[in-house]
């Protein structure tokens, strides 16, 4: 195992990755592949109005915001308070995603953030490349259960782990109300295209905020600030912000911050619905302020690749770094110059 000896921002992981499993289960993927089948192939098979695609829009952003403020910041993180009939609506119109159960998603995005972008990270592009921290670990037998322990404060309440075990069934009626609206013209467009869409837009935070972005705050992962991404995904894009200071109802911390989740979040708590909103203190938002320009460069100057040639550029700066050091100390101070006359 090499041991890699790297500046604290530089230090995802202080060693090579173990052999990790990563098998799929084919099987019991099927859905998932079929529900990409009919968002490709369908289109071409129906009749085409700009109000489908309207619909699709929609109900990916509409349900994109139900994953940011329920799964995400209020079930993952509890970044602001709200009331338990609230919470159930957040909790099934989050999973109305078709991302899994509300305790089984937040629960493993805590511990995601325990351990991110170490060995023992679920889904790490650093550790595993992208197409495994995109997507392959969702299809794994190995994270099929909901770590209780995990989420145990949510998971005392009863219709919570009703949504848990039975959470295809908010997708499913979902799926019924858009055929009984528009028939299979719009079951297609405002639920598999959408749905599909909305399941690549939320797993670009697990894959490319990880890879594509600045990074303003040091943290001990490779999380990355992308506007890009933040419109995508109605503000988490600005992913290194969030691993700096987790528990926020705001990701955007500054005005050119674009973080449209915090918006509706705003407007709700103007309706009573959501109170005592988490913000981030001027001494963390600041904080960069204070890094010195050594520090700032290792953040500008940190690598940006997949799993395996981002770790072994990594251990080849670790190593060019420990030669340096090795030759100074061997050679020993420079000896003083000699003055001659001339």
């Amino acid at each position: 195992m090499l041991v890699l000896a790297l500046s604290p921002e530089d230090s995802m992981s202080n060693t090579a990755p173990t052999t990790r499993e990563h098998s799929i289960n084919w099987v019991s993927s099927i859905p998932f592949f079929a529900a990409h089948l009919v968002a490709l192939v369908a289109p071409f098979f129906v009749t085409f109005h700009w109000s489908y695609v309207v619909w699709a829009l929609a109900l990916y952003y509409l349900r994109m915001w139900a994953v940011t403020l329920g799964y995400h910041r209020y079930f993952s993180h509890r970044a602001f308070k709200t009331s338990r009939v609230f919470q159930f609506l957040l909790a099934f119109a989050a999973e109305t995603s078709s991302q899994k159960g509300v305790l089984w998603w937040a629960a493993n995005h805590r511990h995601h953030h325990r351990e991110s972008d170490q060995p023992t990270d679920l889904h790490s592009p650093l550790q595993d490349g992208f197409w495994w921290s995109h997507v392959g670990w969702i299809l794994s037998d190995k994270y099929v259960e909901t770590r209780e322990d995990a989420i145990r404060d949510f998971a005392r309440f009863p219709e919570l782990r009703f949504l848990n075990r039975f959470f295809l069934l908010p997708p499913i009626l979902l799926a019924v109300a858009t055929f009984l609206i528009g028939g299979f013209p719009l079951l297609v467009w405002g639920f598999f295209v959408s749905t599909v869409l909305l399941w690549h837009g939320t797993f670009t935070i697990n894959s490319l905020s990880h890879v594509f972005g600045s990074r303003r705050y040091k943290t001990s992962d490779t999380s990355r600030n992308n506007f890009l991404l933040a419109l995508v995904t109605c503000g988490e894009g600005w992913h290194n912000n969030h691993h700096y200071h987790q528990n926020t109802a705001n990701q955007g911390w500054f005005w050119w911050e674009v973080d449209a989740s915090f918006y509706v979040l705003k407007a709700l708590s103007a309706l009573g619905l959501v109170w005592d909103l988490r913000l981030p203190s001027d001494a963390v938002k600041y904080a960069f302020e204070k890094y010195t320009p050594e520090e700032r460069a290792a953040l500008e100057s940190m690598p940006a690749m997949f799993g395996k040639a981002r770790l072994a550029a990594l251990a080849a700066r670790a190593k060019v770094a420990e030669a340096v050091k090795g030759a100074t100390e061997l050679a020993g101070p420079a000896p003083l110059p000699v003055l001659r006359r001339r």
